[in-house]
C-alpha cells in the first residue's frame, strides 16, 4: 500500500462517509442540509480533520445561501486559497492551512468590514461552544 493510500485509509476510518467526501474529495453538501447552516451558539469552529481553529460565531452570518458563511477566518493563517476552476466557474476554493482539508469557497459578496463570504460545509467542521458563566 503506498503512503497516499494509507493515508486515505486513515482518513476513510477516521471521517463519516460524508465528511471524507467532502474534506479529502473536496465535496459540497446539500444547502440547508448541515448541521451549522442555521448554528446561532457561541464559539468555535474547528476543522472536523485535525482540530485547527478555523472560525468564531462573531464572524458568522446568515448568507441565505444555505451553508454556514463567515466573514472572516479566526487568523489569516488558519485557511488558505486554491483557484478551482470546476463546474465552469473560476472560484477561491478554501482549505484548512494546516492538513489541506477541502472546506468550501470564499465569494467577494461577504458583508463588512470585509467584504468576503466564506461559505463552508458543515461536514468539514466541529463545533465547541464557550463556556457558559
Amino acid at each position: 500500500m503506498t503512503e497516499k493510500e494509507l493515508r486515505n485509509a486513515r482518513w476513510r476510518q477516521a471521517l463519516t462517509a460524508e465528511q471524507y467526501h467532502v474534506t479529502r474529495e473536496g465535496g459540497t453538501e446539500p444547502a440547508f442540509s448541515g448541521c451549522y447552516w442555521d448554528h446561532h451558539e457561541s464559539g468555535t469552529y474547528y476543522c472536523i480533520c485535525c482540530g485547527a481553529p478555523l472560525f468564531r460565531s462573531d464572524e458568522k452570518y446568515d448568507s441565505g445561501s444555505g451553508w454556514p458563511s463567515y466573514w472572516q477566518p479566526v487568523s489569516p493563517e488558519a485557511v488558505r486559497d486554491l483557484v478551482d476552476s470546476s463546474h465552469g466557474m473560476v472560484r477561491a476554493e478554501v482549505r484548512c492551512a494546516s492538513c489541506d482539508a477541502h472546506l468550501g469557497h470564499r465569494f467577494p459578496d461577504g458583508p463588512p468590514p470585509t467584504g468576503e463570504r466564506y461559505c463552508i460545509n458543515s461536514a468539514a467542521l466541529r463545533f465547541e461552544a464557550v463556556p457558559q458563566s
